[in-house]
C-alpha cells in the first residue's frame, strides 16, 4: 500500500532507494529538551532506522530491522521502539537505550501502520491482511485479530486509549475510518470521510480526529463524541502526513510541495509552508517547538514550529529513502534500585551512568 501510494504521487520504490545520503549539518541554538530527544526514522530501502539526535540533528545510529520498514511508534516511557516491516511481515521492537533489536514478531502479511496505547501495554498494528493486530508488549505477541476488510491503512489512539481510529483503503477503494473499541477490541462504527484517506491525527484532548484525504485535497475533520464529520478543510494538492501541535492548537498536514497549517478551533488553513522533497510524514518534538519531516526523495527536514519556517532544509539531513517518523525524549531516570540492575544503568541517559553504583547512589540520593 505504501508503494502504491508513492506511484499515485508520481514516485515508484526504485526511486526512492537510489539516492545517496546527505551532508548531515546542525543548526541554530538548541534547547536543552530537544538535546535530550531522538528522532527515530525508517530508511525504507535500506532496512534500517536512522537515529537522529534532535540536538544537533547529526545521525548518531542505524539499526537494521526487517526488510521494508515503513512506520514506527514508541512506548510512552521511551525504552521500546516498535516497527513496521512490510517486505518480511514482522515487527521489530528496538531496545532505545542500546539501539538494539530485542524482539523480532511475526505478524500477517504487509504490516503498514502501528500505534501504541497510552499505557504501552498494546500495539494496534494495520497491514493488508484485511484486519487489525493486536500486539501484547508484555510478550511482544499478537494476541487479539480484529476483521476489518476495508483495507486498514494508518492508525491513531485517542489519549485516554479508549478508541483507535484507523484509516481504510488504498487508494480510493474505502474512503472510510474504521473507529476501534479498545476495550472489547470491536469495530463500532465506520465513518466516510474524503477521497482516498491517508493520514489520520488527534487531537491531545481527544475531541477531533484529522483525515487527510490524497485525492479530495482536503481534511476531514471528525467529532469522537458523534463519529460524524463536522468540518472538510481544503488544505492543497495531495495531502498525506499529519501531525497535531503539543498544545492541539494547529494542525500540520504535508503536501506535494509544502506544508498546510490548520488552526484547529477554526478549522482553517492560516499558514502555508513552501518545503521541497515532497514531505510524506511529520512528528513533533517532546516539547512541541520543531517539527521533523521526511520526504519521498531521501531526505528529512526540520521545521521551527513558533515561526512556521524551515530550520533545516531537508537535502541536509541525512537519511535513505525514510518513511515513517517518531520523535520521543531520551531523559529518563531510575525511580528504584532495581531500575540500576543486570545493566539497566544502561538506559538512563539524563544523567548517564557508567555503572550500576552510580545509579544506584542516584536513587538514594534523589527518592525519599
Amino acid at each position: 500500500m505504501f508503494t502504491s501510494t508513492l506511484r499515485s504521487r508520481g514516485f515508484s520504490l526504485l526511486s526512492i532507494c537510489l539516492n545517496s545520503l546527505f551532508i548531515v549539518a546542525a543548526n541554530g541554538a538548541i534547547t536543552t529538551a530537544q538535546a535530550q530527544g531522538r528522532a527515530y526514522v525508517t530508511s525504507f530501502c535500506n532496512g534500517t532506522v536512522s537515529v537522529i539526535d534532535t540536538g544537533t540533528n547529526a545521525v548518531v545510529a542505524n539499526i537494521p530491522v526487517g526488510s521494508f520498514p515503513e512506520n514506527l511508534d514508541l512506548t510512552p516511557d521511551g525504552t521500546r521502539l516498535y516497527v513496521s516491516n512490510r517486505g518480511d511481515h514482522t515487527v521489530s521492537v528496538i531496545d532505545t537505550a542500546t539501539n538494539a533489536v530485542v524482539s523480532t514478531i511475526p505478524v500477517a502479511a504487509f504490516p503498514a501502520g502501528l500505534a501504541i496505547t497510552p499505557d504501552g501495554a498494546r500495539v494496534y498494528l494495520t497491514g493488508g491482511s484485511g484486519a487489525i493486530s493486536v500486539i501484547n508488549t508484555s510478550t511482544n505477541t499478537v494476541t487479539t485479530t480484529i476483521p476489518d476488510s476495508l483495507g486498514p491503512r494508518q492508525v491513531a489512539i485517542t489519549s485516554d486509549g479508549a478508541r483507535a481510529y484507523v484509516v481504510n483503503g488504498d487508494g480510493s477503494v474505502s474512503n472510510t475510518v474504521s473507529v476501534i473499541d479498545t476495550a472489547a477490541n470491536t469495530m463500532i462504527a465506520t465513518i466516510p470521510v474524503g477521497l482516498a484517506p491517508s493520514g489520520v491525527a488527534i487531537t491531545p484532548d481527544g475531541s477531533r480526529v484529522y483525515v487527510t484525504n490524497q485525492s479530495g485535497g482536503d481534511v476531514s475533520v471528525i467529532d469522537r463524541s458523534t463519529n460524524t464529520v463536522i468540518a472538510t478543510v481544503p488544505v492543497g494538492f495531495g495531502p498525506f502526513g499529519i501531525a497535531i501541535s503539543n498544545d492541539g492548537t494547529r494542525a500540520y498536514v504535508a503536501l506535494r510541495a509544502s506544508i498546510s497549517v490548520i488552526d484547529t478551533s477554526t478549522n482553517a488553513v492560516v499558514a502555508t509552508i513552501p518545503f521541497l522533497f515532497n514531505p510524506l510524514f511529520l512528528d513533533f518534538t517532546p516539547d512541541g517547538t520543531r517539527l521533523y519531516v521526511t520526504t519521498v526523495d531521501s531526505s528529512v527536514g526540520v521545521i521551527d514550529a513558533a515561526s512556521n519556517t524551515v530550520v533545516v532544509p531537508p537535502s541536509f539531513l541525512g537519511v535513505a529513502c525514510p518513511v515513517g517518523i517518531v520523535v520521543g525524549d531520551i531523559s529518563r531516570t531510575p525511580k528504584t534500585k532495581d531500575d540500576c540492575k543486570d545493566g539497566g544503568f544502561l538506559r538512563f541517559s539524563s544523567p548517564a551512568f557508567r555503572n550500576q553504583g552510580q545509579c544506584i547512589k542516584y536513587v538514594n540520593e534523589h527518592t525519599k
